[in-house]
């Protein structure tokens, strides 16, 4: 089957990605090239599950026609009865646009609020060892219920150098937001010419660069996770665990090209009004690498 023609943006061609998750089941999702996590670790509660069957597909309540992905997860104050969600598409992606929407939620869908939980959309790379120079990551982290030593809600933007997890020690730049995101947002992040760009919602938020530009592929992802400190103890609220959700409408690339935020929603638009539930023209990393789902 022939390619579909490369997306225009001002007479510049460019690969794109592009998904909106309108499969009918989850078994479909390695149609697409995402991988449900199982693996155990980091990051998250220790002792806690990676759960496939905390990701399901629905359809839109809001929207006819339209479908959802959403990340559940739940905790009831253990790590054993603790369980977290995660989607990883394939390691193949560097410069260029990347953009969710994505809804957060401040609340759990059942029990006591009060959970550090974290709601994400990111992309990364592997971290082959303590201070690995070639880790690369950038991260859109939302907690409601603060953790990491605040309460405050806030939104991260975070560019990585490198990090060593036990003693836990981070070389980083981030950026935060303060205040409730509850609800549907777009969130974006330019990757070119040694700057990382941040917006959410069409506004620039943070601008980083220097040793935290990325340097080798990533995968995209999506997870639902629980700070390791700080979980409600078991029992509070009475025996059901807490659960809280995240829902993704679509992701998209534009590969080594920088689309302002109002066109990358044209090209999302002009993908949906054409039909096109998914698209995929980004090439393989050369050489092509191992894509795993489980960091």
């Amino acid at each position: 089957m022939c390619q579909p023609a490369r997306a225009q943006q001002s007479g510049q061609a460019f690969f794109s990605f592009f998904d909106d998750f309108s499969y009918r089941s989850t078994a479909e999702l390695g149609q697409g090239g995402w991988t449900p996590r199982s693996q155990t670790g980091h990051p998250g509660v220790e002792g806690a599950r990676w759960a496939p069957e905390g990701l399901s597909l629905l359809d839109d309540p809001e929207t006819k026609g339209n479908r959802l992905l959403r990340l559940r997860a739940q905790t009831d104050g253990s790590g054993a009865g603790t369980e977290q969600a995660q989607l990883c598409h394939q390691r193949k992606y560097l410069e260029g646009t990347y953009a969710a929407r994505v809804r957060f939620r401040d609340a759990p869908t059942r029990g006591i609020d009060g959970d550090p939980v974290i709601q994400t959309f990111y992309v990364v790379s592997p971290l082959k060892h303590d201070f690995d120079p070639e880790f690369s990551e950038l991260d859109w982290e939302y907690l409601p219920n603060g953790g990491w030593g605040s309460e405050k809600t806030r939104i991260y933007g975070i560019t990585w150098q490198t990090v060593q997890l036990k003693p836990w020690q981070a070389f980083n730049q981030s950026h935060e937001e303060f205040g409730s995101l509850d609800g549907w947002h777009v969130l974006m992040m330019q990757i070119l010419d040694g700057q990382t760009r941040l917006f959410i919602d069409g506004r620039q938020v943070a601008q980083h660069g220097g040793r935290n530009y990325p340097v080798v592929p990533m995968s995209i992802n999506f997870n639902l996770w629980f700070s390791p400190g700080g979980l409600l103890p078991q029992g509070a609220g009475g025996a059901a665990p807490r659960v809280y959700e995240q829902d993704v409408d679509w992701v998209f690339h534009a590969r080594n090209t920088r689309l302002s935020p109002e066109q990358v929603l044209a090209q999302v638009g002009a993908l949906r009004r054409a039909g096109t539930a998914r698209l995929d023209q980004v090439p393989p990393a050369q050489p092509a690498l191992e894509s795993r789902c489980d960091f």
